[in-house]
């Protein structure tokens, strides 16, 4: 997301490497199954819904329990109607919900992102001010989100084929050793015997 930057590609053009900031993660980088700018779409998308509601979106407080908000984020569990979403405009509401699609490959890019009709419409701005949320709430259910991703089963290290159990196995094996030093193995001739 926002603080890391990578040009290495994987064979399919998707990133591998999970590289996020807990509270804007989007669901292809948790399920590891490869990402690319869409995530970074995700992540405004985040961002914005925090802006407009007050609120983070996935943790709705400080005793949700992490495979909760989890599977918030996976199914992109938004609400859109209840507190100051029911001050804000359709529109807003749209571009939210399509920068936070579930599916990547349907979330807006982020040329669609700017020619938004919400964005476009930016001299229409509405009088209504917005209810803020105690700063403890919110504090609160972002460091529920934090804790959940913190507790998210991590990808096992990868080491060096040549450094695993079977490797080092197979090079103690006496086929490998007679593979590695022919000259000290050769057979008796029938003579000696």
């Amino acid at each position: 997301d926002f603080g890391f930057a990578k040009q290495l590609r994987s064979v399919n053009g998707l990133l591998m490497t999970p590289c996020y900031t807990a509270n804007f993660v989007a669901p292809e980088v948790l399920k590891k199954q490869g990402y690319d700018a869409a995530c970074d779409i995700w992540s405004l998308g985040v961002l914005l819904y925090t802006m407009l509601a007050g609120s983070a979106p996935f943790a709705h407080g400080p005793d949700d329990t992490p495979s909760l908000i989890l599977s918030r984020i996976e199914e992109a569990d938004l609400n859109l109607h209840s507190g100051n979403w029911n001050s804000v405009s359709s529109a807003a509401k749209d571009l939210v919900t399509k920068m936070l699609h579930v599916d990547p490959k349907q979330r807006l890019t982020a040329t669609q992102v700017l020619s938004h009709q919400w964005l476009a419409m930016r001299e229409e701005l509405p009088s209504l001010r917005l209810h803020l949320q105690e700063a403890s709430v919110v504090k609160g259910a972002l460091s529920a989100t934090y804790r959940a991703l913190n507790n998210c089963p991590r990808a096992p290290h990868l080491g060096p084929v040549a450094a695993s159990a079977l490797a080092r196995r197979r090079r103690q094996s006496p086929d490998h050793q007679l593979q590695q030093h022919p000259q000290s193995f050769r057979l008796k001739s029938s003579t000696e015997v």
